[in-house]
């Protein structure tokens, strides 16, 4: 499985997109701390591009990547390797690589610039959530043979995380505003990763203006530590079961 997800990294990792992320958010970073004095300031802006971009082409670039690969994994399906393994190196390479690009990308300029428990915080959520959403991709990816279907699928769940479920929550509130939601509030953001990842940095900044309601119930019901702790375990589980569920439809799929 090493020599796989080798050979499948180096590919990536000479991918122009690929490099094109990385200088993308070594850019972007640098520029952010560069024209606030405060690095506070550096990391919340920051924070928006680890929440909307580092999602997008996570998810994107790793459903292409798939399906761009196809007869490789068809060939690599023929050889007596188990089907597991192949998800897996496909899984582990493509994560890999965005993981390096975010760490080159964000963890230059944090480390520069805002070495702090926050910056670590902010660098650690932006990498979980690239894992996620590479194991978002890799189950779509494999749950469909079509890739413009795929595509489209993945950049829905995009829009939907990103954009659309915060308004969802929003209305539920209005419609059930006469009930006790503060419960049902948080097992709805726990099923977003993104807004998890939000609430995980902004428990460490603690700043009540930015945290809105979802973290304000974070740190009422949970607090600052057990908050970060569970939404933390959310993300690792996110992490898994979308890779696992890939596994298990490709061992099942007629290629």
């Amino acid at each position: 499985m090493l020599r796989l997800i080798k050979y499948i990294l180096l590919d990536i990792i000479q991918n122009r997109m690929v490099i094109g992320y990385t200088l993308f958010l070594l850019a972007v970073s640098l520029g952010l701390f560069s024209l606030n004095d405060d690095p506070t300031k550096g990391l919340v802006s920051l924070l928006n591009i680890a929440l909307i971009v580092t999602p997008l082409v996570s998810i994107v670039f790793s459903t292409i990547h798939f399906y761009n690969s196809s007869e490789f994994i068809e060939m690599m399906a023929a050889q007596p390797l188990r089907r597991s393994l192949i998800v897996r190196a496909e899984f582990w390479s493509l994560s890999l690589a965005l993981v390096t690009a975010v760490v080159i990308g964000m963890g230059i300029p944090i480390a520069l610039y805002a070495s702090t428990s926050t910056g670590l915080a902010l660098l650690a959520v932006t990498v979980v959530l690239t894992v996620v959403f590479v194991s978002l991709a890799m189950y779509a990816s494999v749950r469909t043979r079509d890739k413009a279907k795929g595509i489209g699928g993945v950049l829905l769940l995009w829009f939907l995380f990103a954009l659309l479920y915060d308004a969802f929550v929003l209305l539920f509130m209005f419609m059930f505003s006469d009930y006790p939601l503060e419960k049902a509030v948080l097992a709805m953001v726990a099923l977003n990763p993104i807004d998890l990842a939000r609430v995980t940095v902004l428990l460490q900044l603690d700043m009540a203006a930015l945290m809105g309601y979802t973290g304000a119930l974070f740190r009422e019901f949970l607090g600052t530590v057990n908050g970060i702790i569970f939404a933390s375990a959310v993300l690792t589980v996110w992490s898994a079961v979308p890779v696992v569920a890939a596994v298990n439809v490709f061992n099942r799929k007629d290629l």
